[in-house]
């Protein structure tokens, strides 16, 4: 690791994470002309972009950054995979794990895993749903579209907030730090779905203002316990590919589903790009994908 790389993540134990965050969050909402156009605009070359793809393709369309960072893409511009017995990519962004959960692990990098009961906040009756299960993680850089959406059609059970940390997620924070997605603040969404349980921890991460979902709002409550609700009564219901949270600066997601439910596709590894609505695994019952 270069000498830039270890002052990286040595900054990230030593910054305090949670006020540099609300003071991004600040400066993300504000409405002054001068801050805003200058903020997108840079950030757009910064990161380059896809302006095309966007709703509103011009940066003096969006009343602050947020708005702009939350953009809806043009109606199209993500197709949905058509077959009923597909799960497809709830974000844009890259593979950074994907594969089977194994004692109670998943694979985080190289000499790191993560803990299931711990990163679903010590919930070990959702955890028991996830045992022996997929994952895949998913990691949403600056540039990318930030909201996320069903891979399959469900209905909401429960959701949850985790407290913690806010490390930056990237692949190199991820490498460096041990059990950094069961660190990091997050919010935990379970459904029933079509192929059984399904669980997407959304994860927060340095500078991210805000996780949004489109039931509960901006999920933000008061004191450092995890706090959960139940949902089952209120019958939410979400069809796959339909929208459900947004990532107020980015982050990565986490999908979990149930052991002999689903096979993830065999094209896909660590790395590897995907697009909101694009394949990424089907029903065990169906064929094999990548064959």
């Amino acid at each position: 690791m270069s000498v830039k790389d270890r002052i990286f993540v040595l900054a990230q134990h030593l910054l305090p994470q949670h006020g540099l965050s609300r003071l991004a969050g600040y400066a993300a909402e504000c409405r002054a002309r001068w801050l805003r156009e200058r903020l997108i605009t840079w950030f757009i070359k910064r990161y380059q972009v896809d302006m095309q793809a966007a709703e509103l393709a011009h940066p003096d369309q969006y009343e602050h950054f947020n708005a702009f960072f939350t953009r809806a893409l043009k109606p199209g511009t993500r197709p949905l995979d058509a077959d009923a017995e597909s799960v497809v990519s709830p974000v844009d962004g890259a593979i950074s794990q994907i594969g089977t959960i194994s004692d109670g692990q998943l694979f985080q990098a190289k000499g790191h895993t993560c803990n299931l009961v711990e990163l679903l906040g010590g919930d070990i009756e959702t955890a028991s749903l996830f045992r022996d299960g997929e994952f895949a993680t998913l990691y949403l850089s600056p540039g990318d579209y930030h909201r996320v959406h069903m891979p399959v059609s469900g209905t909401l059970l429960k959701m949850a907030h985790v407290p913690g940390h806010l490390f930056s997620v990237n692949p190199l924070t991820a490498s460096r730090v041990p059990r950094l997605f069961a660190r990091n603040e997050r919010v935990v969404c379970l459904f029933d779905t079509e192929f059984g349980p399904m669980a997407v921890v959304l994860v927060g991460a340095m500078i991210v203002a805000s996780i949004q979902t489109s039931w509960a709002g901006i999920v933000n409550p008061p004191g450092r316990k995890v706090t959960s609700c139940s949902y089952i009564a209120q019958d939410i219901c979400l069809e796959k590919g339909e929208e459900f949270a947004r990532f107020r600066l980015g982050s990565t997601a986490i999908v979990l589903f149930a052991a002999k439910n689903v096979t993830w596709d065999l094209r896909l590894q660590a790395g590897s790009s995907v697009r909101m609505g694009s394949l990424i695994a089907s029903n065990c019952k169906a064929k094999v994908i990548g064959h």
